[in-house]
């Protein structure tokens, strides 16, 4: 009898815990995609001019470009900045060139939510990119690499746009972080 009642209280406990970590997993996407919907509302208030629209009071990052890859359905409000807390709400905008502009912008985001259709993206997919002001910026796949994160080193043509989405790899892996990032070059379509 003590022996079946400990069983059920500790089929019970896994269980529970079972359900806690797959709620934690559930909240990950959900947090993401609403985070998009209050993020389009900023985007929208940014083209109509409002400087470091912030999608919610407390934020600490605004909407700087809208990426498109028309190919695979994406269609991305992307933030300024590349910080953990950034990301978890969307691809961030790291330092330098702005998007369209001459050099090569640099994209970020997380494998497993907002950037893990890069898995699907092959040379030739186009790659829209828009800015407040300015046209949509048009790119298209170059290459898809495998780099290093404590080595690589991104070569920026200093006369013409570029584009470098990253994100960690491998795609499945069970441990996040690590060095390795998959890289998509794209250059402007002229």
């Amino acid at each position: 009898m003590r022996r079946s009642r400990g069983l059920a209280l500790g089929a019970a406990l896994l269980a529970a815990v079972g359900a806690w970590q797959v709620g934690e997993g559930a909240w990950i996407h959900v947090k993401a995609r609403l985070a998009q919907r209050l993020l389009a509302r900023a985007w929208a208030r940014t083209l109509a001019g409002e400087r470091a629209a912030r999608p919610w009071p407390w934020a600490d990052t605004w909407p700087v470009a809208r990426l498109r890859v028309p190919a695979h359905g994406v269609d991305l409000v992307v933030l300024a900045g590349v910080s953990g807390r950034t990301l978890a709400f969307g691809p961030g905008l790291a330092p330098g060139p702005p998007p369209g502009a001459p050099g090569t912008a640099i994209l970020t985001g997380h494998r497993d939510t907002h950037f893990r259709f890069l898995r699907r993206v092959r040379p030739g997919d186009e790659i829209v990119l828009e800015v407040p002001g300015a046209p949509p910026a048009r790119f298209r796949v170059r290459e898809l690499l495998v780099v290093d994160a404590r080595t690589a080193v991104v070569a920026s043509a200093a006369d013409a746009p570029g584009l470098v989405l990253l994100t960690c790899y491998p795609f499945d892996a069970v441990v996040p972080g690590g060095p390795l990032r998959w890289a998509v070059v794209a250059e402007v379509v002229p």
